[in-house]
């Protein structure tokens, strides 16, 4: 009967943590590709039915959400919907042709979100940075989850993360490529690790991204093998010995 609590006591911590707000570094950038005009991210974190992220490639100024925090104006907000599914921690989704009326999420439903100002939805192949964030609207962001440059934060160009609650290596990935990038993509494990908050260190270390320099890259496709928390031999075991405990405690209820 303990065991079977324990286990009712684990899916009911997960059931709670899926529902809770995100934060910063719950999800990540794993690809840009402004060829295609597009990006993939990986969540961290067990997204419910519906949830709305915003994107938005303006650059932030600098300053605290809520006290003087604001993108620039001319270039793009984007809306996406999870769909009415839960997704599951580990999945990447792709976000593509974004500059298109054809613009797509490989999961849920991505459109432009209407701000004034949206001129611009195309991705720059010289610097660009792009945020990912919760927000009562595309213009009002209230949490930060996640942002990439293909540059350096804090140039004018490229937008600041002071303000935005993320830094390099907890939500965010600086590139650093002098002349921004066309592609570049995190290239590093994805299915070795015990568990998926491990892979964090790696996804924002540009040590782990490829960047195959200037060139033609509309039609390269991410990658989108999730990020998988593989248990080591003894948690299988445990797992095994749980799943039997309930079978019998259920088949004696049954008797």
């Amino acid at each position: 009967m303990k065991l079977k609590l324990a286990v009712l006591a684990v899916v009911s911590t997960l059931a709670a943590a899926s529902a809770m707000a995100q934060s910063a570094g719950d999800i990540a950038f794993t690809t840009v590709n402004a060829d295609e005009d597009g990006w993939s991210l990986v969540t961290f974190v067990n997204l419910v039915p519906n949830t709305t992220i915003f994107f938005s490639d303006n650059e932030w100024n600098g300053s605290a959400v809520g006290s003087g925090g604001a993108f620039n104006t001319g270039e793009s907000y984007h809306q996406w919907n999870s769909g009415a599914a839960p997704i599951a921690a580990g999945t990447v989704i792709r976000f593509a042709a974004i500059d298109l009326t054809t613009l797509s999420s490989s999961i849920g439903t991505l459109t432009r979100a209407a701000v004034t100002g949206s001129t611009n939805y195309g991705s720059s192949q010289s610097e660009e940075s792009i945020y990912a964030y919760l927000g009562s609207d595309a213009s009002t962001p209230t949490t930060f989850l996640a942002a990439v440059s293909t540059t350096s934060f804090g140039t004018a160009s490229a937008g600041s993360l002071a303000g935005t609650g993320l830094s390099i290596g907890n939500g965010a990935v600086q590139l650093g490529i002098a002349t921004g990038g066309d592609f570049a993509e995190y290239v590093g494990p994805r299915d070795t690790l015990t568990a998926l908050a491990d892979y964090k260190p790696l996804v924002f270390n540009i040590a782990n991204w490829n960047n195959p320099g200037d060139g033609t890259f509309a039609a390269t496709l991410p990658n989108l093998s999730p990020l998988v928390a593989v248990p080591e031999p003894g948690t299988y075991a445990m797992m095994f010995a749980g799943l039997l405990m309930v079978g019998f405690m259920a088949s004696r209820r049954g008797r």
